[in-house]
């Protein structure tokens, strides 16, 4: 019985082992390697809509402060259909110090950006306590008010209850509503200009 030469074995035994490293190992690495580029691909993906969501988060956070804001802002400067209301409630103020109101002829507004300025000149005849007291529920009114061109005066016949007269002008201040806000407008694209063409 022949006896084959040890490299025989050898070679077969490296010959198997490269078939079974093409028929069976090499598919399974690059089908790992697939695997582990498309874990990847998922892992980034998960990263950036992790960042998307703490950036949505904060945007919902920043609307939800903006609302509480401009709802605490809604309380000091109302929208122009209540501001007949809060007139009356001026005049009232008024009458409540025991002041007498010779003037009260709202002029005409200023707009600005989103609101509007609203300047009340007002004229009232009292004493200097129950013009103090006025002042002191303006101050406290809820609606803002601005008191400008404030001058007083002593009246030359006085009684208890009317000693000066005093002119003032009082600015409150409304939202516009989103009808009224002037949008800026788009600029006008350039007409073309007709060249000149020489001959020569």
């Amino acid at each position: 019985m022949n006896r084959r030469p040890w490299y025989v074995y050898v070679l077969a035994g490296v010959i198997l082992i490269g078939l079974f490293y093409i028929a069976y190992l090499k598919p399974k690495q690059a089908e790992l390697k697939r695997l582990r580029e498309e874990r990847t691909q998922v892992e980034d993906e998960v990263a950036k809509l992790k960042a998307k969501k703490q950036q949505l988060d904060k945007i919902e956070s920043e609307i939800a402060s903006l609302n509480k804001s401009f709802a605490e802002l809604e309380v000091i400067i109302p929208r122009k259909k209540e501001i007949s209301e809060i007139l009356r409630n001026v005049q009232r103020l008024a009458v409540d110090s025991q002041l007498d109101v010779i003037r009260f002829a709202p002029d005409k507004e200023t707009t600005r950006e989103f609101y509007s300025e609203w300047p009340i000149p007002i004229e009232i005849v009292g004493n200097y306590h129950n013009l103090g007291m006025f002042f002191d529920h303006i101050m406290h009114f809820p609606r803002i008010f601005n008191i400008d061109d404030f001058s007083i005066k002593a009246l030359p016949s006085q009684t208890d209850e009317a000693t000066i007269s005093a002119l003032f002008t009082a600015k409150t201040y409304f939202f516009l509503d989103e009808s009224q806000i002037k949008k800026p407008e788009a600029p006008k694209p350039k007409k073309p200009t007709k060249e000149s063409h020489e001959v020569y």
